[in-house]
């Protein structure tokens, strides 16, 4: 890994050093952190952490949790640690595959497990040439196989909470159906005018609760940018400056 950055998030907040080329955190991992109701004293499990951008984002904004990451890149495991550190936040890190959990952690359960899986099926495009970048975004295990895994961890009525690109819905909801219940999808609509790119899903497991599709939250103001610099809407502002929750709707 050549070059590292010093990003800051939540407003300064948060610092993330992170590789300067290949895989590179956005503004995906803080909406995720943000969607997912969690309370001081919950257990929680992110799958595929990377740096750790998620998993703190969530530990800077509830407090006295206890979270676990798993990366299988060494390298990102590495750097999530320090960044835990250097943010005086609780995240241990486990460098493993998803696919082969150490079996310690098969063993335990969880409030919530949050992911952002990789997004594009590679069956369906080519891969980057960037091989840390093909390992964040390229789907090498399947979504079914990362859902799954989510809950099996999950404790008795626990939430996973997952982030991903609107084209890939179907997939998504399809792999949670037979395995979580009472499933909600928000999605992230980019401007008014535009279909949604991103969505936020969340299942509970035991859940049964009818599947709820609610209103799209707006990401920018305004049907096109006009302007430098960035145009959010103030709820998503409060988001990514302040560590705001993106509360799904009662």
């Amino acid at each position: 890994m050549t070059g590292i950055t010093e990003n800051a998030y939540l407003g300064g907040r948060l610092s993330i050093r992170q590789p300067a080329h290949g895989y590179r955190a956005g503004v995906d991992p803080v909406l995720l952190a943000a969607a997912v109701p969690a309370r001081a004293g919950d257990t929680v499990l992110d799958l595929g952490c990377g740096v750790g951008t998620a998993a703190l984002c969530l530990a800077a904004r509830v407090s006295d949790l206890s979270i676990i990451g798993v990366e299988l890149q060494p390298a990102y495991a590495a750097l999530a640690r320090e960044n835990a550190a250097a943010n005086a936040l609780p995240l241990d890190v486990i460098t493993a595959d998803l696919s082969a959990l150490p079996a310690n952690l098969r063993q335990r359960q969880f409030t919530h497990v949050i992911a952002n899986p990789p997004w594009f099926d590679r069956s369906a495009g080519n891969p980057s040439q960037d091989a840390s970048r093909e390992t964040g975004r390229g789907e090498a295990l399947p979504l079914e196989a990362w859902v799954d895994i989510a809950a099996r961890r999950l404790a008795p009525k626990g939430i996973a909470t997952f982030i991903h690109r609107a084209e890939r819905l179907p997939d998504l909801l399809a792999a949670m159906q037979p395995r979580l219940g009472s499933v909600e999808c928000l999605p992230l609509q980019p401007r008014l005018g535009r279909a949604a790119k991103l969505v936020l899903v969340r299942g509970r497991k035991n859940g049964r609760a009818a599947f709820r599709l609610h209103a799209p939250v707006l990401m920018h103001d305004g049907a096109e940018h006009k302007k430098d610099g960035d145009d959010y809407t103030a709820q998503i502002s409060a988001v990514l400056r302040d560590g705001a929750a993106l509360a799904f709707p009662d």
